[in-house]
């Protein structure tokens, strides 16, 4: 039986992954801050453990728990959608802490398990928006595109010990707390300057009605890599995703 390990479970992208991964037979590790015992169907191969990936102690803690883990799932993350101008240097470090320097650190943690068995998968969420200039997201954005060039370089490092490090690009999050926690975000964010522009941003994206991305989109683009060795470097998940993506080149 296989395991894999999920950072930012809580909801969204990683509660419909590790129920994905359940349902299929494998071992789960869920974690997040605080942990929650019926966000998930009880099962024997099911562990819900608290991480902080701000924390080095708490990933330690987490990574010893975990035991022997096959893949691991860097998905933890929060957004910001906020003029530059408006955002504080404290919520920009709290961006990068968490989306960037959170998924190296929770993968520097697991890469000697993997490194010693010559087998492992990293699987980094980020995003679409990283083939696509947005206004309002420009600390989101550089976040997230900071994850996708660790990743690929990251994967030829790892060649020679048979490990593999991939990238998973969702769309438009359509059924995730993402939009609520950005907008939070953005009281702070919006200067007087800003105000109208960044209002009507945030207004077109929330009545977008397109076909966006659905979690389960990104738990199917999450197996696809775990377990295709000839998966390609960049997964794009949701309708939106795959259209982005392919207007990027890929």
């Amino acid at each position: 039986m296989k395991t894999i390990l999920i950072t930012g479970c809580s909801s969204g992208f990683g509660l419909d992954t590790a129920q994905y991964f359940l349902e299929r037979g494998w071992k789960v590790i869920a974690t997040m801050r605080t942990p929650k015992d019926d966000l998930l169907p009880a099962s024997p191969n099911l562990r819900v453990l608290a991480l902080d990936v701000l924390d080095a102690a708490s990933i330690a803690r987490v990574v010893e728990a975990a035991g022997p883990v096959d893949v691991l799932v860097n998905n933890a993350g929060i957004g910001l959608l906020s003029a530059l101008e408006g955002a504080s240097m404290t919520t920009v470090r709290e961006i990068f802490d968490t989306n960037t320097l959170g998924t190296i650190a929770m993968t520097q943690a697991v890469l000697p398990q993997f490194r010693q068995r010559r087998d492992g998968v990293v699987v980094n969420v980020t995003s679409t928006v990283t083939l696509r200039a947005l206004p309002l997201l420009s600390v989101y954005t550089a976040s997230k595109a900071a994850v996708n060039a660790f990743t690929e370089s990251l994967a030829l490092e790892l060649k020679p010990f048979k490990v593999r490090a991939h990238l998973v690009l969702p769309g438009r999050s359509m059924e995730t707390s993402f939009g609520a926690n950005a907008r939070a975000r953005m009281q702070e964010a919006a200067p007087g300057e800003y105000a109208d522009f960044t209002q009507a941003v945030f207004s077109a994206l929330v009545g977008d009605t397109s076909e966006g991305t659905m979690p389960r989109d990104v738990a199917e683009a999450v197996w696809q890599v775990a377990n295709d060795a000839s998966s390609p470097m960049r997964t794009p998940a949701g309708a939106d995703a795959k259209v982005w993506a392919a207007e990027a080149g890929m």
